[in-house]
């Protein structure tokens, strides 16, 4: 439910057709592990390695991650909503690609692991 939220919140947002689709992707994701559907590993994978890439991006872009941590020095990036500084809004979406990253890992390794013991 938590993403089908992030994926609301982001239809204000000045890129909805990348924020909508890339948390709707998990949401379906982990609906399917909870009603126990139809596996689809290559897109798990897929979301995976995307995102990761995506998040790279703005891990190494200019105001992105990397500069916040070295030349900005700022500690909070969360204290306002709206991001007055560039490196904020690529904080806070390099923050929501990790996310999703890590419950894909979760979603994906839970449906290998109730694959297998479905096989019994």
């Amino acid at each position: 439910m938590s993403f089908t939220g992030f994926a609301y919140l982001n239809l204000n947002d000045i890129d909805p057709y990348i924020w909508v689709p890339l948390y709707l992707a998990p949401t379906f994701c982990c609906a399917a592990i909870a009603f126990k559907s139809k596996f689809y590993p290559k897109f798990y994978l897929l979301i995976i390695i995307g995102c990761t890439l995506y998040a790279s991006y703005y891990f190494f872009c200019a105001d992105g991650v990397l500069d916040w941590i070295t030349k900005y020095h700022e500690a909070n990036i969360v204290g306002q909503m709206h991001a007055d500084k560039p490196y904020i809004e690529q904080t806070r979406e390099f923050g929501g690609l990790m996310i999703v990253v890590f419950v894909m890992l979760i979603d994906y390794f839970a449906a290998k692991k109730q694959r297998a013991y479905s096989k019994f």
